[in-house]
């Protein structure tokens, strides 16, 4: 069993600093599912979770509430109001409550530690690949397919327009990347596709625009509208640029789609 809490906590106690979140509620569910938890418990945090002291919240919800035999926290691991317990409270509160109390020690990869700050790091300066070493997996965005301007289209290059489920975009520009088109359940299906992904506010047709993501899935025929499609970065090509012809354009898409059939060929599958 995982436990888990929505919002995040700082998200309530202190909204101006609270992270992007790396992924959706569903998808860390769903993560876990694939990582052995038979059960993910979502504990709605309020004002009112938020002021339970460490002690009641060891022995009511940890012992009490989910008859914990064992538990396992991070090494940073903290509880209770005003986060003052920690991994030696807890073991000290566990056995007189009756639960064992495993610390997961600090992992580094490469003399860097993986942690949800680091990865936020890497993503948002577009550091894509730092980011898959440490979560072990590719960085990822999943949406739901929206109807865009349609410029694509009219230029050669149709793109799958994604309204992202999490919060956390990388840095705009245009990235070599692979997109799994989800089945209705949400689980990834069948269908895997080179594509390149341009993260940006489309400065060549628009100024001031809002940012969009759209993906081009190369070879690709079909229609996606209504579709989710999970992109998982693989290298950043460049930054985003305001092209002065439509031409120019296209020659650089061009470009764009040789090198990311170059760093995906070997990722398909």
């Amino acid at each position: 069993m995982a436990l888990t809490f929505d919002p995040h906590p700082a998200r309530l106690l202190a909204p101006k600093l609270a992270p992007p979140l790396l992924l959706s509620l569903e998808r860390r569910a769903e993560l876990l599912g694939e990582a052995g938890v038979d059960i993910v418990v979502v504990e709605p945090f309020t004002r009112e979770f938020a002021a339970i002291e460490a002690e009641a919240f060891a022995t009511e919800v940890l012992a009490r509430d989910l008859h914990a035999a064992h538990v396992v926290v991070g090494y940073d691991f903290s509880f209770g109001k005003g986060r003052r317990g920690d991994v030696g409270l807890l073991e000290t509160l566990g056995a007189r409550a009756g639960f064992g109390v495993s610390v997961v020690r600090r992992v580094s990869v490469h003399g860097l530690t993986c942690s949800s700050t680091k990865v936020r790091e890497f993503a948002l300066e577009g550091r894509v690949e730092g980011a898959e070493v440490l979560l072990g997996r590719p960085f990822e965005l999943t949406g739901q397919v929206m109807r865009g301007a349609g410029r694509g289209r009219t230029i050669g290059y149709p793109t799958a327009n994604l309204r992202p489920e999490s919060e956390l975009i990388p840095k705009a520009g245009i990235y070599a990347a692979r997109a799994r088109v989800l089945d209705d359940g949400g689980a990834a299906g069948g269908d895997v596709w080179r594509c390149a992904v341009s993260i940006g506010t489309n400065p060549t047709f628009v100024k001031d625009g809002a940012q969009v993501v759209e993906a081009y899935l190369l070879d690709f025929a079909g229609d996606l509208y209504g579709r989710r499609v999970r992109l998982e970065f693989v290298q950043r090509l460049r930054d985003e640029h305001r092209f002065d012809s439509v031409e120019s354009l296209v020659a650089q898409i061009e470009d764009d789609v040789a090198k990311t059939r170059e760093l995906t060929g070997e990722l398909v599958s």
